[in-house]
């Protein structure tokens, strides 16, 4: 088994262990894996639909994507499909974001593969959540452990140009600004461009002024990012709890399309306090 990592702090790609056998220590060796590193690269898998979600069936319970409830859409409630055609413009994920964390309770964790790749490009890059939180300047810090933010579902469909039919719900809830990761305990900042609207119980100017500052520290520091490249057998895994993710759309004409597997989490996020 050959182990390299991506970048110090981030991420790391691991070839010659197989997901399909993941009985004893095995499941054991993944879990330490993926919450250590967060972002996991697996090469050469040979996964079908049923052995991927086995994978994350060795978490928990598999989440079910909000848009299956409220658009109807046939298929594998478990799988949700990812896209990108000839022609599309916007691809999903081409924001940066943690999946769904408009719901009351967001996915832990996600599992992607491709079935279909571009033949260059197409990567998928994520951020530390953690570190972009510590490294924000101590007096900023004080202040974002004290505020709360409404993630709404909507936000992420406007985005694509869509919108719910009349009597079809989407999700919106309020999470703090800075959570506790439940595993390692460390303080997590979460918000994101695609689904967090709004900083509650301060005026929409400040709202608008803390939200653009947090976006561009996430999205403009490479030290707090690592990347994902894609090759025929790659599976990858992230820690959805610690970790934003961007898909970058570099490939156009050629097409894209994955199916994604996440794991449904261990409760609300639960604010930071600092000791």
């Amino acid at each position: 088994m050959n182990i390299e990592a991506i970048t110090p702090h981030l991420g790391v790609q691991i070839d010659g262990f197989d997901l399909r056998d993941l009985s004893g220590e095995n499941a054991e060796q993944l879990h330490q894996w993926f919450y250590t590193h967060r972002v996991l690269v697996f090469r050469n898998q040979k996964l079908d639909r049923e052995t991927h979600k086995a994978v994350g069936r060795t978490f928990g319970e598999l989440h079910v994507h909000p848009s299956k409830k409220a658009f109807g859409i046939k298929g594998d409630p478990e799988i949700f499909k990812v896209r990108a055609q000839a022609d599309t413009t916007k691809v999903n994920g081409g924001r940066w974001h943690m999946d769904v964390s408009c719901d009351e309770n967001p996915p832990a964790g996600s599992i992607l593969r491709l079935l279909q790749l571009p033949p260059v490009g197409g990567d998928t890059v994520f951020c530390d959540m953690s570190r972009a939180f510590e490294t924000l300047s101590v007096p900023v810090q004080r202040m974002l452990i004290d505020l709360d933010a409404r993630h709404d579902g909507q936000r992420d469909l406007r985005w694509y140009g869509l919108s719910p039919n009349p009597g079809e719900t989407y999700p919106s809830w309020v999470h703090p600004v800075v959570t506790t990761h439940p595993v390692s305990g460390r303080p997590v900042l979460f918000v994101n461009e695609g689904f967090t609207e709004e900083i509650t119980d301060v005026s929409y100017d400040e709202s608008k002024a803390i939200l653009g500052m947090l976006f561009d520290h996430i999205a403009h520091n490479p030290v707090l990012q690592c990347r994902a490249t894609w090759e025929p057998g790659t599976v990858v895994m992230w820690d959805n709890r610690s970790v934003q993710h961007f898909a970058v759309h570099d490939y156009s004409p050629h097409e894209r399309l994955g199916e994604r597997v996440s794991i449904v989490g261990q409760g609300p996020p639960t604010p930071w306090q600092q000791d």
